[in-house]
């Protein structure tokens, strides 16, 4: 296949699924169900089948190439990453019943910041001038869109600050994982479908444990199976997640991860495009000016850092 037709049914395949991902996310945890209007309220479900869908392309993806199973770190160390993922990821879902997709969106491109934050205090890591000017430009974004215009999602009945505690706690969750995995794996010699198995066995676990005490999984099971067309959303948003993982691991394989992560950023870019004229967000000329500050500063960041080959942990688990 030509080269420029291969990065195009790669880049399309990415932008496709995750963008198909975040529209299911909103309507998943924004609208309603059935003739009672039923609302779906189980962010840890969610995390649940989409950490299931993710364990068996792991294991599938292992078995075709014929490459063990065993783990090659201590369960304790994919535990540790597995419990951070599943907070952050649940932060992510819960904050959509509060604040708009784009808001949170927008607040996930700011994860640098705690990134770096973590990377310092956990790893010790030495930034550059250039990364701290990127990380107060997301920032300035962000700020110019949040107070440009409204951030509270249709149909909440609380106001938007659960919603941003939701988002403060996704991103030093998700931080921390980012920089937790990183530290933790270091030195273990493992295949990233290898790490994506245990990572996202040892999630579904602590998903499964979380909604059994919470009370939470016969609730969820009892309404999945009452609105079917909701237990057909969620295995859509698990497919799509899915997918775009994989799609994500070839991708940085084959082209290198400048190209992924300019990808991954005009992804983002349509996500809250589509968005905005599904579910009907009107975005003030701030708010549009506060997108074009976060996003020119992304992209501004993977022109600097120039292209790699190797494909990282956290690039793989770039879809929560």
């Amino acid at each position: 296949m030509d080269q420029r037709l291969h990065l195009t049914v790669c880049g399309a395949g990415i932008m496709a699924s995750l963008v198909i991902y975040s529209i299911l996310q909103e309507r998943i945890m924004t609208g309603s169900f059935g003739q009672d209007a039923g609302r779906f309220r189980w962010s840890v479900f969610l995390v649940l089948c989409n950490r299931l869908m993710t364990s068996s392309l792991a294991i599938a993806s292992l078995a075709a190439q014929n490459q063990s199973m065993r783990p090659t770190a201590p369960l304790s160390s994919y535990i540790a990453v597995s419990l951070s993922n599943v907070i952050a990821t649940s932060c992510q879902y819960e904050a959509l019943k509060h604040v708009t997709f784009p808001v949170q969106t927008l607040g996930k491109c700011a994860k640098l910041i705690p990134v770096m934050a973590w990377g310092t205090l956990i790893s010790h890591k030495a930034y550059s001038a250039k990364d701290f000017c990127v990380a107060a430009l997301v920032t300035a974004g962000c700020t110019c869109f949040l107070l440009s215009g409204k951030a509270t999602s249709k149909g909440a009945n609380q106001s938007s600050y659960l919603g941003f505690a939701c988002m403060l706690l996704y991103l030093a969750f998700d931080g921390f994982t980012a920089t937790f995995q990183d530290k933790l794996f270091k030195g273990h010699q493992m295949s990233i479908f290898n790490q994506m198995l245990y990572v996202n066995v040892c999630s579904a676990i602590v998903s499964f444990i979380g909604l059994v005490t919470g009370g939470q999984l016969g609730a969820a099971l009892m309404f999945v199976s009452a609105h079917p067309d909701a237990l057909l959303l969620i295995f859509l948003l698990s497919l799509a997640a899915t997918l775009g993982q994989l799609l994500i691991v070839y991708t940085i394989k084959s082209f290198g991860a400048l190209i992924f992560a300019t990808i991954m950023t005009t992804r983002q870019f349509l996500s809250i495009l589509a968005s905005c004229i599904i579910f009907a967000h009107p975005l003030s000329p701030g708010q549009w000016l506060g997108t074009a500050i976060v996003f020119g500063s992304l992209y501004s960041k993977t022109l600097i850092k120039g292209s790699g080959k190797q494909t990282s942990s956290k690039d793989a688990q770039a879809v929560n």
